[in-house]
């Protein structure tokens, strides 16, 4: 059983999250100006909900020194975390449309945003791996 090594994955896991954080306050200034504050504390809200999750994600994930960890172990911790990150995702939501009156369209634009920087930096990184792995084969 082969060990591997999780210090490149736990930087993209967490890169990734403040990747989110950045778009989330980017869209929280654009619908500022463009629909005043409800709108901005809405995005915030749509934002920081999907950055939370992604942060839950990658300290269930990774969090923990997982050194010697078996691949095996290694992928139930990210399928636990992805599950656990789904959870948070859809308690929040409810909680915020169940508490607060927000604007649904900042609040799910800027949701769709930092989703958006979830696939684009896991896809930029595996494209990444894939080059890497390529020209050691060479």
């Amino acid at each position: 059983m082969a060990a591997i090594d999780l210090s490149e994955a736990r930087r993209l896991a967490f890169g990734l999250v403040l990747s989110q954080a950045v778009v989330t306050l980017v869209v929280a200034l654009l619908s500022l100006v463009l629909g005043g504050g409800r709108a901005a504390q809405s995005a915030l809200l749509g934002g920081g909900i999907s950055t939370l999750a992604s942060l839950v994600m990658a300290l269930a994930a990774f969090g923990r020194r997982r050194g010697g960890a078996s691949a095996e172990r290694v992928l139930l911790a990210v399928y636990a975390a992805e599950v656990l990150k789904l959870c948070v995702v859809i308690t929040l939501f409810v909680v915020v449309l169940r508490l607060l009156t927000v604007s649904p369209a900042a609040m799910f634009a800027a949701y769709g945003a930092t989703f958006a920087v979830y696939w684009i930096v896991l896809t930029r990184a595996l494209m990444k791996r894939g080059r890497d792995i390529a020209q050691e084969t060479v």
